[in-house]
């Protein structure tokens, strides 16, 4: 039963709100690609690199087919017939096009068999390497100690990935369970993936699949030491979602951001283009097991935490059924939200309860992911140091799944390791102390906390009702999420998607579907 009291019926209809809504995106989803997701199956299939100007060589062959009037049929079918034709590998056939040497214009068509089979063979292999590093995963966390929840997540952010790697191992040291290496700003912009280890970065280190092995390696290495699994975070989001996840995938990451709605509101990326790029960033990992974190939280940085709680709740509702579409299960969807209320509110901590709580009980299985005062932290450290404790007592009590834990130099500077260390420290002192408390506490009938509840759920399945009868595209132009408007036609990255043609073929997303239960679209 609802310890908040939560009418079943309300979130009966706010989830099939939801459902209808992702359904009517799905089919639109599904006769479009975009050159993200071409790029993504080159890279699943080996093709890595770049040429001698620095481009990447996925970049390369996709824009080639695109001048060539072939990207409509899907980069594989091209690939493919290169690989047939020059009986070479998928990198050899990349680095030909990108050198001049082969001209995809002049490659012959082959029997439809031929290409299928040899489409189906890498299409296979490439879902054995994604399989092979969630079971490597799934081993070394049973034969590690558990951890209770929520998971203790920290983040790294120096520029420098060796650095990183250290800091990384520090935090491993003092206690965290998951590391987040944040990435440097505006790449999420950039429409291609950065090759090579990285040094140099602002606000944070690029994303890159060299990157993601060298801190992966120092886990691995200071969770033997410890004793205990140590996850990798980073962040499949922007113009190269999927491209992100299928590096992360290959490099056995656990945890990845990942929204339906976040690059479009805080990144002013084109929603077509992200809609379609998050459904195969999802189908990825889902089948690397890896747990998506969605972007909630920044609503209330940019609206108030008081009045727009709704929009958070009918954003996890959607995020729940776009990744329920990508096979993705509820057990890898960490919802997002966050403490970010005015703290001079009276009663403020009894609305934030009543927000975390609720989300618990309608996701019960989902590994919320629960994040840290912001928008509010004035530069007084001990103030800030208060409410990252009242931030960690809400998140023991409500059980949630991963905790970002609150810097008290949040707002002042890059956190050093000192400052995560007590960061650590706090969260680990009040949730030892604080254990059971959600499994003892009852809530007043009727009192503040079921009634704010109710009021949320009630205004997020007015919402969600409201915008599968309106189309998510006309809310989303409206400014009804977060106070930020966008245009089904505005933002960046709207040229890279296209309408798939009738002989469109893509055997990896085939394969991906398959292994996830789902029909296949090509």
């Amino acid at each position: 039963m609802s310890l908040l009291g939560l009418d079943p019926n309300l979130i009966e209809r706010a989830r099939h709100a939801a459902g209808l809504i992702a359904q009517d995106m799905d089919t639109f989803i599904s006769e479009r690609s975009t050159v993200a997701i071409e790029r993504t199956v080159l890279r699943l299939v080996g093709v890595d690199g770049v040429d001698e100007d620095d481009i990447p060589l996925p970049n390369r062959l996709v824009d080639a087919a695109r001048e060539a009037g072939v990207l409509e049929r899907g980069i594989m079918h091209t690939l493919v017939r290169g690989m047939i034709h020059t009986g070479r590998s998928a990198q050899d056939v990349a680095e030909l096009v990108a050198s001049g040497s082969l001209k995809l214009s002049e490659i012959p068509d082959e029997a439809d068999d031929a290409v299928h089979e040899l489409g189906a063979k890498l299409a296979r292999e490439a879902a054995a390497t994604i399989a092979g590093n969630a079971a490597k995963r799934s081993a070394l966390i049973a034969a590690s100690q558990p951890r209770p929840e929520p998971l203790h997540y920290v983040i790294v952010a120096t520029g420098n990935i060796y650095e990183d790697a250290v800091q990384a191992a520090t935090a491993a040291r003092a206690g965290a369970d998951i590391i987040a290496v944040i990435r440097s700003t505006g790449q999420s912009l950039l429409d291609y993936v950065p090759y090579g280890p990285t040094t140099e970065g602002f606000g944070g280190t690029y994303a890159t699949q060299a990157n993601f092995r060298i801190v992966r390696e120092k886990l691995d290495e200071v969770g033997e030491e410890l004793g205990r699994y140590i996850r990798l975070c980073n962040y499949c989001s922007g113009l190269c979602m999927p491209e992100i996840a299928a590096m992360g995938a290959m490099e056995r990451l656990d945890v990845m951001l990942n929204d339906a709605l976040y690059g479009i509101l805080f990144r002013d990326i084109n929603p077509q283009r992200t809609f379609v790029d998050q459904y195969f960033s999802r189908l990825i990992n889902a089948s690397a097991g890896i747990v998506i974190n969605t972007g909630e939280d920044n609503y209330l940085t940019t609206a108030d935490a008081v009045e727009a709680a709704y929009t958070v709740l009918a954003s996890q509702f959607i995020n729940e059924q776009f990744a329920l579409r990508s096979g993705l299960p509820e057990e890898q969807m960490g919802l997002g939200h966050a403490m970010e209320m005015n703290p001079e509110i009276e009663n403020g901590f009894l609305m934030e309860l009543a927000q975390a709580q609720m989300a618990r009980e309608i996701f019960p299985n989902a590994p919320l992911k629960y994040m840290p005062p912001t928008k509010h932290m004035t530069g007084n450290i001990f103030k800030g140091h208060i409410q990252d404790a009242l931030f960690n007592m809400i998140g023991v009590w409500t059980k949630q799944g991963i905790q970002l834990l609150g810097m008290m130099t949040e707002a002042m500077h890059t956190p050093h390791m000192g400052d995560r260390y007590l960061a650590l420290e706090n969260a680990q002192y009040v949730m030892n102390n604080m254990r059971a408390l959600g499994d003892e506490i009852q809530y007043k009938p009727g009192g503040m906390i079921q009634t704010r509840a109710q009021s949320v759920l009630e205004e997020a399945t007015e919402l969600l009702e409201r915008v599968e009868k309106t189309g998510l595209f006309e809310v989303l132009e409206a400014g009804v999420f977060a106070d930020v408007f966008r245009a089904k036609t505005g933002g960046k990255g709207l040229q890279g998607v296209f309408v798939k043609a009738e002989d469109y073929y893509n055997p990896i997303e085939d394969e991906l579907r398959r292994e996830r239960g789902l029909e296949p679209r090509n």
